[in-house]
This record gives C-alpha cells, structure tokens and sequence, in this order.
C-alpha cells in the first residue's frame, strides 16, 4: 500500500512537471516570436551628411552662457522634407528667465551693445554655413550683421534677432534632417544628420 501512494505522488509531481515545462516553452517561444516581429521593423538610419565648426575669440562667461543654452536648444531638432526651418521660432526670444545673460551684440549701425542672448548669432552662422554644404537646402531668409564678424568668413554670417531678422531654410532634400548642435569652451559645432 505504501508504495502505491508513494508511485501516485511520484506520478502526480512528474505530471505537473512536465506541464510547467510545456507552459515554459511556450513562453519562451512567444517571447522569441514578439522579439523576431519587431527586430524585423525598419529602424531609421542616421547619416552625418554635413558639419561646420567656428571659433570661439571672445571668451566672456555670459556670452559663453548663451551660446550653451542656444546650442541646447537648437540641438536634436528635425527638419521634415518640405518643411520650413526658422531659428528665431526654433529658439524664442533670449529670456533672462530662461537663463540668457546679456553679452555683446551689434545694433543696427553696427554699435556694440549689451542684449540678452548676445552670442546666438554665432550658432545661427554656423548652422548657416552647415546647411551650405546640402543641395536642395533652400535659404529663404539671411541676413549679414550690421558689423564685422571674426568666426566666418564675410558673407557667411546669419544674423539673428527675435521679431526683426531671422535666419530661415526649406528642406527640399527629399529626406528628413536633424541638427545636432554643441560647443566647448573654443568652437560652436553643428552637425546636419540625414534621416532614412
């Protein structure tokens, strides 16, 4: 008798073994199924198409400021084919609430002054000069600075200020594009990435 009930248990366990086992499978499988569908979605491919870097000269800490706040904000933005980039609505207005110090910028008679967010032209130059380099890239809006630049050659320059000049491109390069944007203490780099 005892080893009847001794069998039964042996039997009762090895059954229910081997059921766990078979639901085990089966979620491994339906795991591994999940895992084939979306590895085989078609992940967006990333190509720096375009890169342009200009010198930091004036070394001030407010101007320094405003150029990381600009190249933050203007970083990661992406420009869908057919679409307008403006700058001035990419990035706002230069907000001490926001962060931005006033630094050196020129007025319209070429004067120094002191303004809010002064050193974003410098990061809308060296977009200006990034998107140069892309056919099909199309400049709707640039304007040169009332005075002399030293970080790009003159005429290459993109003078900006929120509700009067703007720098603005239509992407008409069949792809959509993205703006990686940064800096260090001595240069402002913008890289132009194309998305497929």
């Amino acid at each position: 008798m005892k080893f009847l009930i001794i069998l039964s248990l042996i039997c009762i366990f090895c059954t229910g073994c081997s059921n766990d086992s078979d639901n085990s499978n089966n979620t491994n499988n339906n795991n591994t199924s999940a895992t084939r569908i979306s590895s085989k979605e078609k992940q967006p491919v990333e190509e720096e198409i375009s890169t342009f870097s200009t010198i930091i000269y004036i070394k001030d800490e407010n101007r320094q400021n405003n150029l990381t706040l600009a190249c933050s904000q203007l970083n990661g933005t992406i420009v869908r084919n057919g679409e307008t980039f403006s700058f001035c609505d990419t990035l706002g207005p230069a907000k001490p609430e926001d962060g931005y110090q006033k630094a050196d910028t020129f007025d319209r008679d070429g004067d120094i002054f002191q303004e809010y967010g002064g050193g974003k032209c410098q990061v809308s130059s060296t977009l200006y000069n990034a998107v140069l380099n892309i056919p099909n890239i199309e400049i709707l809006e640039r304007h040169p600075h009332s005075g002399d630049v030293d970080y790009v050659e003159e005429g290459k320059d993109a003078a900006v200020a929120y509700g009067s000049v703007d720098f603005k491109f239509s992407n008409n390069t069949g792809y959509d594009i993205k703006i990686q944007a940064s800096n260090t203490p001595d240069n402002v780099n913008i890289s132009i990435i194309k998305i497929s």
